[in-house]
């Protein structure tokens, strides 16, 4: 990892004007444009990624705003410490070494191009660890600010004589390597079980996938792929396909066959049969380790397709995103209730369950459920599916959290563990049961082998009519 620096912004500008001592940042917004791999390393907040967040400089900012036709935003530079990380939200000290107070910008690009950010983050409080050289910000901001340059060379110098340290490693927990099925599930028969879980398993064909749903996937520099569209590429597929929905009877029920069709949705597949799992970590890149993924959930974050929380989670994405980022969880149930983005998410609860008392819970949003989705179609049938449904602001450790444990097996020797699948019958056309798949397994398994003299002939037969 490079050099990186922290980006703590806040649309609040009383939380960044005057002098600011202590700081302290929703756990929901940790992390947020922050490359995958680093959020991963950091979001346990253990010592050892408090640590390596204290020695990175910091940028202390505010939203932007329009004055006028430019736009503006204040920012301060220094260093944190004594970072505490609660269970709601994160606290700091803030130590400050540069205040360039309200800088003015022609326009947002120009904002952008100081900090090597896109609009979006400009518009929303979190804290990212951005990558990107934080004197080279100093200098930019130096041309706009040359009163402060003085300031600006001494920590260069200081910056000079730094030492650079790197994140923590990934915490993952590994069961062990399979090569075949008996190995596979060996491991399984092995791993320790909890009592009042339910066992639930997911297949990657890279063990480097992450554990995340399309819709909160992210570009390399940490900028969401699709998450800030996430109400408009549902109503575009509503439109496009009404009649496709019109036996669903819940928000859940549509994700679902939003999933099935392809669009990005908070939804992440796994499965009841630890073999689909299997077969999906070896059906592509071959050459490549695959991942099954275990989870033990607890038997309380196991719910239903009408189950009132999952009515909650689903109906965020009806939400726009800028409402999505009025919703503060750190609230108090009442408060919280009280509040205008709230309102308008408990009407759309209320257009699939008119009897719901309208009194959500915030700890319930934000968190992850697994949900056993009606078995409306025959892919959900064949692979045992169920869904990990995420919550507002959420993403699920590398070791799970409390109520989802998380082991994974590496998978190598694909080749091999597929051809003893297809001896018990799990292969493409019992995973995929479409005409198509089955069509194409079936081609593929009874093709009988081409001759070489026979391949030879054939082409002299093909130069010949040329």
């Amino acid at each position: 990892m490079g050099e990186s620096f922290n980006y703590i912004s806040f649309g609040n500008w009383e939380r960044v004007e005057g002098e600011v001592d202590v700081i302290t940042m929703s756990r929901g917004r940790m992390f947020e444009y922050t490359p995958s791999d680093t959020e991963k390393r950091l979001e346990g907040l253990d010592p050892a990624a408090i640590s390596f967040l204290e020695t990175l400089p910091t940028f202390l900012c505010s939203e932007i705003k329009r004055s006028g036709d430019s736009v503006s935003m204040i920012i301060k530079y220094g260093r944190i410490s004594k970072v505490t990380p609660g269970r709601k939200e994160v606290s700091m000290t803030f130590a400050l070494q540069i205040d360039f107070g309200e800088v003015t910008f022609d326009d947002i690009e120009a904002a952008g191009s100081i900090f090597g950010a896109d609009r979006f983050q400009f518009y929303r409080t979190h804290w990212a660890v951005r990558e990107g050289d934080a004197q080279e910000v100093l200098d930019r901001l130096a041309s706009l600010k040359p009163d402060l340059a003085t300031l600006i060379h001494e920590q260069e110098a200081v910056a000079a004589v730094g030492e650079e340290i790197q994140p923590p490693l990934r915490d993952k927990k590994i069961l062990g390597v399979a090569d075949s099925v008996e190995d596979f599930l060996q491991l399984l028969y092995a791993s320790p079980t909890k009592a009042a879980t339910e066992t639930f398993f997911r297949g990657h064909s890279d063990a480097t996938y992450e554990l995340t749903p399309s819709l909160l996937r992210k570009w390399d520099n940490g900028d969401w792929q699709f998450m800030p569209s996430e109400d408009r590429l549902c109503k575009e597929l509503l439109i496009a396909h009404h009649d496709e929905f019109q036996s669903d009877e819940y928000c859940f029920d549509r994700l679902v066959r939003m999933q099935h069709y392809g669009l990005p949705t908070r939804l992440l597949d796994i499965s009841g049969n630890p073999l689909v799992a299997l077969f999906f970590a070896c059906s592509s890149k071959l050459d490549i380790d695959g991942e099954v993924i275990v989870f033990q959930v607890a038997s309380d974050r196991v719910k239903y397709f009408d189950s009132d929380t999952v009515s909650c989670l689903s109906n965020l994405s009806n939400l726009t995103y800028e409402q999505k980022n009025k919703i503060d969880l750190s609230l108090d149930q009442d408060s919280f209730n009280k509040e205008d983005v709230v309102g308008k998410l408990l009407h759309h609860i209320k257009s699939e369950k008119g009897f719901f008392e309208g009194r959500i819970i915030p700890d319930d949003l934000g968190s992850i459920v697994c949900v056993k989705a009606k078995r409306t179609n025959t892919r959900i049938k064949s692979q045992s599916g169920a869904f990990l449904l995420f919550g507002h602001e959420v993403t699920l450790p590398d070791a799970g959290q409390d109520g989802i444990d998380i082991g994974r097996v590496t998978v190598q020797n694909k080749e091999h563990i597929l051809e003893q699948l297809d001896r018990i019958n799990i292969n493409a056309t019992t995973v995929y049961p479409s005409i198509e798949q089955t069509g194409a397994h079936l081609r593929d398994q009874h093709r009988s082998p081409q001759p070489v003299k026979l391949a030879q002939s054939a082409k002299s037969d093909d130069t010949q009519e040329v």
